[in-house]
């Protein structure tokens, strides 16, 4: 993975581990275990530091200044936050701010400086991009570690008195491409207004579908595993990905701007509560807020596979992705806590087959990759005291 530092920042070496040195594939879903940026003249100074067994935290500022930072992905922070509320109910370090910025503005925020008062870690529903990543080396951060902390689906919901949709990927594709193939071997702006345009089987109802913003890792997740793939079904999108892979990137990830796309920020509930005053909309929302809130919205079959706990987990769920969280690791000696709520993140209590996550929405690691996350976490500690 090439990174293009700024002219004064470090190049870091990039490296990528899990229990077999590479990556893990369950189903059809790949996701790293870990990524370390290093570069000897980019750590933190720590020669003023215990460098014993253990590192002792800095002082807390009555304004909670040394408080752990977490900013990032709308879809993780309700797992954040819960392992937060437990983790300053139950150690003696202060319960973590959580902010939702949506994973783009996460990692904006979280490359920009490493310090106690700094976003320590940014939770995300995609990986971090090489251009993400020159950000956070052009400033210097240039230890970072991922972790794997479950599987997730995204979602196409409506509300419960509203008929259930069976929607195929390319119907997707064709209600919210911004252009579609004209049959003439060119594009045009997308006409559809209603869903049966598109098929006799689908409601004759307008399309509406309110979803997150640009900023959010769900909106990539879903262009890349909905739209991208559901143009795949289509000839003339087949070509255009032979001939100009960038071309077809950008037909497939521009959305139509013409109301049938409504943003509504980085804020679930907001679609939630939206899809209740609006019956024939579409939300388009991570299957957390589902579970929460099954009792006043349903989810969309894709495929012909519904949304389910297993369908996600083994990958048959066609828009399933895995959630991280990125670690400033040069903030582990000046952030009090820090390696713990990472291990609390990650440990048996919080994510195992029986974790209080699980309650959230949470769809589990397997059993060897939640072990070798765990691993990870544990090395966090030893390796900054090494230093």
């Amino acid at each position: 993975m090439g990174i293009r530092p700024g002219a004064n920042a470090p190049q870091p070496d990039v490296v990528r581990r899990s229990h077999d040195r590479m990556t893990a594939r369950i189903g059809s879903i790949l996701f790293p275990l870990v990524l370390l940026f290093s570069a000897a003249c980019g750590r933190t100074d720590l020669s003023d530091l215990d460098t014993g067994d253990t590192i002792p935290p800095p002082p807390v500022s009555a304004d909670g200044t040394h408080k752990i930072r977490i900013v990032g992905s709308s879809t993780v922070a309700p797992f954040a936050t819960t392992v937060a509320e437990r983790f300053g109910a139950t150690t003696r370090y202060p319960t973590p701010i959580v902010e939702t910025t949506g994973t783009g503005g996460g990692f904006k925020t979280f490359c920009q400086k490493i310090g106690p008062d700094r976003p320590s870690i940014s939770d995300a529903s995609r990986m971090i991009t090489e251009s993400e990543q020159a950000l956070c080396a052009e400033n210097g951060i240039t230890e970072i570690t991922a972790l794997s902390v479950g599987f997730d689906g995204i979602v196409l919901a409506n509300a419960r008195q509203a008929p259930t949709l069976d929607l195929t990927k390319e119907e997707v594709f064709l209600a919210l491409a911004a252009h579609i193939p004209d049959g003439q071997g060119g594009f045009r702006p997308n006409p559809y207004k209603n869903w049966s345009e598109i098929s006799p089987d689908l409601p004759d109802e307008p399309i509406m579908v309110l979803g997150p913003p640009p900023t959010s890792g769900t909106r990539d997740a879903f262009t890349e595993l909905g739209m991208e793939q559901g143009a795949l079904a289509l000839p003339e999108l087949v070509a255009l990905k032979q001939a100009d892979p960038a071309a077809f990137r950008l037909r497939t990830h521009t959305i139509r701007t013409d109301g049938a796309w409504i943003d509504l920020g980085e804020n679930d509930t907001a679609i939630i509560q939206s899809l209740i005053k609006t019956p024939t909309a579409v939300g388009v929302l991570g299957y957390s807020f589902l579970e929460q809130n099954g009792d006043r919205v349903k989810a969309a079959h894709l495929d012909g596979v519904p949304v389910t706990f297993e369908a996600i987990a083994s990958g048959e769920y066609g828009l399933s992705r895995s959630m991280y969280i990125y670690v400033k690791n040069q903030n582990i000696p000046l952030v009090p806590g820090l390696t713990e709520f990472v291990q609390e993140f990650v440990s048996d209590r919080a994510m195992g087959p029986d974790g209080y996550l699980l309650e959230k929405g949470l769809i589990p690691l397997p059993d060897e990759l939640r072990i070798a996350e765990q691993e990870v976490a544990r090395q966090l500690e030893t390796r900054v005291a090494r230093e």
